[in-house]
């Protein structure tokens, strides 16, 4: 009978962690010589997952003796027009080289790296042997490479508009509406086969929702010269101070129009997300109630979402769509303006010149998903993160298309990045570690490193919690909390999107406690039943389940215990408020790392939302926003400004539109 086995019946008959880290890599070569040897495999077939973009991708191999017979590969939960596409091509290339050690497809590295390392799990199954991926040459120093040619005999369609955006997300919906509603014929080209949502925490400054919160809660008013000074100090001077002015003061308007948008249709309700923390015990960190988000009536129907109600004032204003089709370059005069796109439909890959006589509005996001991109810019941040499902799925091609075009890059970069990854007690961070998603994990509890020591103030910045993990043994930690998680948890008073409870003004957070403990603790795919997060009733078992040193972490605790006692933190600071001792069974832990959403460094624009060259100097007919910009972020993002980037895609996405649509 054939033999059929899971990566789980796998991993058990390894030796531990080693065993565990080594299924994820093969080893480097064809196998085409070794499989001539007899036996080497056991014949069955095997199947084995790794995450993608958006979830799983399965492949399963059949084998004989001494060969592989066949590959299926399932990427159905892959985007249809990126990693969706490759699975066939990655099948014949893997049955052809007799190997999981194949190339990237381009564009898809993500993916094709999914497919690869489940292929390798196979492989390993059916040895039965801890086999390693040969390190692929490391092509990030050419991630930019040149623009590419496209013969003017492949061009078989060409369209004339006079807006258009490129890319329909955050920023694209915003700019797209913004164009039409002041006159302009707006054309959105989108690579996905229908636009994306938007995020929904949208940071701004004097919305008439805070102004008139400030009448109960006066301590909700934000001082703009403060707050530009703190978000200088965010990122260490490397930014455009005049940018941030700009969302300042253009950033209430743009959420009022959008809250008389949404509002006018029944279905929905913008709500301030008024809280700061506990200001009888401030932090080392200030918090801004910048926060607004959209949320359903009583009376919306089930289908209604922010896209379909963005979708239906787009038809109401006559916005034209080219759906599954990519950017492939942009198009300049000789004088350098900017006068179009060439783009490819992604169905049958035909190619097709776009001509805008106002202006191209870039709205393309960042580069999160481009491999060789995130290594060469943001080497750090791939041994930070976790490979979890949830996050942009930007590649970076419309940042490519900018400098192809002449635009000038950010000098630092930056991504935004929360505590909200988690991985098995045999495994540490890394952008190749496939792991659980932990909203729970930016909740300021007692964090430990791998050798059981408490190393910092938990309490803050998301980032800077991650940056502080990023100097601890291999980039990882263990999140140490008890039974009195809520109280503790409601105790703690955070902000912005990791909040669990109502805000200060009654407004909705966007998850609530008992959700996510029940996330954590309930049904067969819960991080308790799955095995990422472990329970114990001593500190020494959970030290022993979590794979750190049982003494250390017992002293870690008891010192954190008599910190917590004493009401001083003398070791790092923390509030008073956030010292929770650990010290009611049963108690709970678990290893966590970086949650990757998005970069947040692009092309440099000025105050105009033009894409600028080195010499400070517009390329003309461009335009841009968003996670494709720069000088707006560096070396980290400042999430106690709640909703600041999204606040500034928008903010930046609608002014851009009233300038090009009048020109």
């Amino acid at each position: 009978m054939a033999a059929n086995f899971t990566r789980r019946d796998f991993l058990k008959g390894m030796a531990g962690a080693a065993g565990a880290a080594a299924v994820t890599t093969m080893m480097g070569g064809s196998m085409l010589a070794a499989a001539e040897e007899k036996g080497i495999y056991t014949p069955g077939t095997y199947s084995a997952s790794a995450m993608g973009i958006a979830g799983d991708v399965t492949v399963t191999m059949t084998f004989d003796a001494t060969s592989i017979t066949d590959v299926q590969i399932d990427v159905s939960k892959e985007t249809p027009e990126i990693g969706g596409k490759i699975g066939e091509d990655m099948a014949k290339a893997i049955l052809d080289a007799q190997s999981a050690d194949i190339d990237a497809v381009s564009g898809a590295t993500v993916t094709s790296d999914a497919i690869r390392t489940a292929a390798a799990d196979c492989i390993s199954q059916a040895s039965g042997k801890e086999v390693v991926l040969s390190e692929k040459k490391d092509e990030s120093s050419d991630w930019l490479g040149e623009a590419p040619e496209i013969d003017e005999s492949a061009i078989t369609e060409e369209i004339d508009t006079e807006v258009l955006v490129v890319g329909c997300g955050t920023g694209g919906w915003i700019t797209a509406m913004t164009a039409a509603e002041e006159g302009a014929k707006v054309l959105v080209v989108e690579k996905g086969e229908k636009p994306t949502g938007i995020r929904e925490d949208i940071g701004a400054i004097n919305s008439k929702l805070q102004l008139e919160a400030f009448k109960e809660f006066p301590e909700f008013e934000i001082d703009k010269i403060e707050a530009l000074q703190e978000l200088v100090r965010y990122s260490s001077g490397y930014i455009d101070s005049d940018l941030v002015k700009v969302w300042m003061d253009n950033s209430g308007e743009m959420v009022d129009w959008l809250t008389n948008l949404m509002e006018s249709t029944g279905n929905w309700y913008m709500s301030l997300e008024g809280g700061i923390g506990d200001q009888s015990d401030p932090g080392r960190d200030k918090a801004y109630a910048t926060g607004h988000s959209p949320h359903k009536t009583e009376s919306c129907p089930e289908d209604v979402t922010t896209s379909s109600t963005f979708m239906d004032h787009c038809d109401e204003l006559g916005v034209e769509w080219k759906l599954s089709t990519a950017l492939v370059r942009l198009e300049q005069d000789d004088a350098g303006k900017v006068t179009g796109i060439i783009a490819q439909d992604q169905v049958d890959q035909h190619y097709v010149r776009i001509n805008a006589s106002k202006g191209v509005i870039m709205c393309t996001g960042g580069y999160a998903t481009n491999t060789d991109m995130m290594l060469a810019l943001q080497p750090q941040t791939m041994k930070m993160k976790v490979n979890v499902p949830i996050g942009s799925k930007a590649d970076g091609s419309g940042i490519k298309a900018m400098l192809w075009a002449g635009g000038e890059m950010d000098p630092c970069h930056a991504s935004m990045m929360f505590n909200r990854a988690s991985v098995l007690p045999t495994e540490t961070a890394g952008y190749k570690t496939n792991g659980k998603w932990f909203w729970f994990g930016e909740q300021p509890f007692l964090k430990v490193n791998l050798n059981g020591k408490r190393f910092c103030n938990e309490s803050g910045p998301y980032e800077f919690m991650l940056h502080s993990m990023y100097m601890q043994p291999y980039h990882t930690y263990c999140d140490i909390f008890d039974s009195n998680s809520k109280a503790y948890a409601e105790q703690f008073d955070e902000v912005g999107c990791c909040r669990l409870f109502p805000f200060d003004n009654g407004a909705l957070s966007n998850r609530d406690f008992d959700g996510c403990w029940k996330d954590m603790m309930e049904g067969e795919n819960s991080h308790l039943e799955t095995g990422y997060l472990q329970k114990a009733d001593t500190i020494e078992e959970l030290a022993e389940k979590l794979n750190i040193p049982a003494d250390a972490l017992a002293e870690t605790v008891a010192r954190y215990n008599e910190l917590c006692e004493k009401g001083v933190d003398e070791d790092y600071g923390k509030e008073k408020h956030r010292m929770t001792p650990v010290n009611q069974a049963p108690f709970y832990g678990i290893r966590t790392a970086a949650w990757h959403l998005t970069t947040l460094d692009g092309c440099r624009i000025n105050t105009e939302m033009q894409v600028i060259r080195e010499d400070g100097t517009p390329i003309e007919g461009l335009y841009a926003t968003g996670d494709c910009t720069g000088g707006f972020f560096a070396n980290n993002y400042p999430n106690l400004f709640t909703g600041l980037a999204c606040g500034r895609t928008m903010t930046f996405g609608r002014l851009a539109a009233k300038k090009v649509a009048h020109l």
